[in-house]
């Protein structure tokens, strides 16, 4: 919850879809995609994509509403510098997109909070490619 100019609390995105359980469900399950897809795992250096997962869950926590954790640990996000040294090509994009469709299949979202955050991993996706070929 965050609180109004009136000092009320006014529920966010975060809060409406559930909190930390519901985004840190999807962002594993998103991860569990990453494992074995051969264009994704080479992306993330780290043997255990636990870091990865967590960071990316902080992220989704924060920029739906939730506590501001990630930026307190690491920052501004700067998604397309953080982004920058990994090929991230149409084809990346592609697989990322059907990984986390995948996962958020399975979250029981409404279809107003489903296309509102598809809405945004989309675009998100596709602000990151930084290589055509």
């Amino acid at each position: 919850m965050t609180a109004t100019d009136g000092g009320a609390p006014e529920a966010t995105f975060y809060d409406e879809i559930g909190g930390y359980d519901v985004l840190a469900g999807i962002v594993a399950r998103f991860y569990e995609g990453v494992a074995t897809d051969p264009v994704l795992r080479p992306m993330y250096p780290e043997e255990d994509l636990a870091p990865a997962q967590e960071r990316f869950t902080l992220f989704l926590v924060q920029y739906w509403g939730g506590p501001k954790t990630y930026s307190e640990q690491r920052g501004h996000p700067r998604l397309r510098m953080r982004h920058a040294p990994f090929r991230v090509t149409p084809e990346a994009r592609d697989h990322w997109l059907s990984s986390f469709r995948a996962a958020m299949d399975t979250a029981g979202l409404t279809p107003a909070q489903d296309e509102r955050l598809w809405g945004y991993v989309t675009y998100a996706a596709d602000f990151m490619v930084n290589t055509l070929d």
